[in-house]
């Protein structure tokens, strides 16, 4: 049982996890890094001048919106454990903040699915050819071009449940304890605009995800797998789940990452824990076609980082705005 501590621990996923981190693991790298402190799990997050010790654990720390909010983090004064899937990308994110006069950022590996995060593959051919036509087409047109090219194959739709849902509960359990035991707990999972129950075609689906109140981890489990069992079977479509635009096993998979933070909030009320949407930001992912900057997308989870004990729990943020699951 760990006492209850005066600081303050931040894990920011911002990146998606797979089951590669035991949890004594999770536990040994931050008791042995930090003897004192507690832990708040955040998909991003940010501290100003919060009060005691606050250490951060950023997964997907070494690009991106990650590598901001560590950036920002430790501007702050705060410690943080960045983490990635590729050491020598870890390492070099960790000498780049250290070049900028931020000593307090440490790297450590994290396992995570070699697969694509948003479930699909996207037939690129010869690079230089596709960005020099990505570049030519309207900006407003380049998402249905990307879409066209983009294929979403069973064993990638598998991986991408794997890591963006099952992998966040598996890291989220593993450190909870320490979680509990911090002054200031606090979860910030990043979410995204097509993890809403508006997408998702059946009405029973949509409001049996909604009603948080006779949810269960072990119901969003079962979902999990009817999903890819109708995803199997080519019966997404009269199932209720998620199809028109493509990307559905990212739809369903941001959809019950949503739904488990609201449940994690219900069943722990001393922590915050919230989901954040970016906005549409720059980024690998979308091949850096995005509306917003990372400096902009890392706004909403680190006002989010920024909440006051006895803050705001269980709310989807748009942006920097609370925004419906819905």
């Amino acid at each position: 049982m760990l006492p209850k501590l005066k600081s303050k621990y931040f894990l920011l996923s911002v990146d998606q996890l797979s089951r590669g981190w035991s949890r004594n693991r999770a536990r040994e790298v931050l008791t042995k890094r930090f003897s004192r402190g507690s832990c708040s799990l955040h998909m991003d997050g940010i501290a100003q001048s919060l009060p005691g010790k606050e250490i951060a654990l950023v997964t997907g720390g070494n690009k991106g919106i990650g590598l901001e909010i560590c950036k920002q983090l430790a501007s702050s004064g705060v410690t943080v454990v960045l983490t990635a899937r590729d050491e020598r990308r870890g390492i070099e994110a960790v000498g780049a903040l250290g070049a900028l006069g931020l000593s307090n950022v440490v790297f450590h590996q994290l396992e995570v699915n070699n697969a694509g995060t948003v479930g699909t593959t996207t037939e690129i051919g010869n690079p230089e050819t596709f960005w020099h036509e990505l570049a030519s087409i309207d900006p407003v047109e380049r998402l249905e071009w990307i879409r066209k090219r983009t294929t979403e194959p069973y064993e990638k739709a598998e991986e991408c449940l794997r890591t963006n849902y099952h992998g966040i509960k598996f890291v989220t359990k593993a450190l909870l304890p320490l979680l509990l035991s911090s002054s200031h707990g606090r979860i910030i999972n990043m979410s995204s605009r097509y993890g809403l129950l508006r997408f998702f075609r059946g009405e029973e689906l949509k409001q049996e995800l909604n009603n948080v109140d006779n949810l269960s981890e072990e119901r969003l489990d079962e979902l999990s797998e009817l999903f890819l069992k109708d995803f199997k079977d080519g019966q997404l479509k009269p199932r209720g789940w998620p199809t028109d635009g493509g990307y559905s096993a990212y739809r369903v998979s941001k959809a019950l990452m949503n739904a488990y933070s609201r449940i994690l909030a219900k069943e722990h009320p001393s922590l915050c824990i919230n989901c954040v949407h970016p906005g549409y930001v720059q980024t690998d992912m979308n091949f850096q076609d995005g509306d917003l900057t990372v400096e902009e997308g890392a706004r909403g989870p680190l006002m989010m980082a920024l909440l006051p004990k006895g803050g705001m729990t269980g709310a989807y943020i748009y942006c920097t705005e609370v925004a419906s699951f819905m």
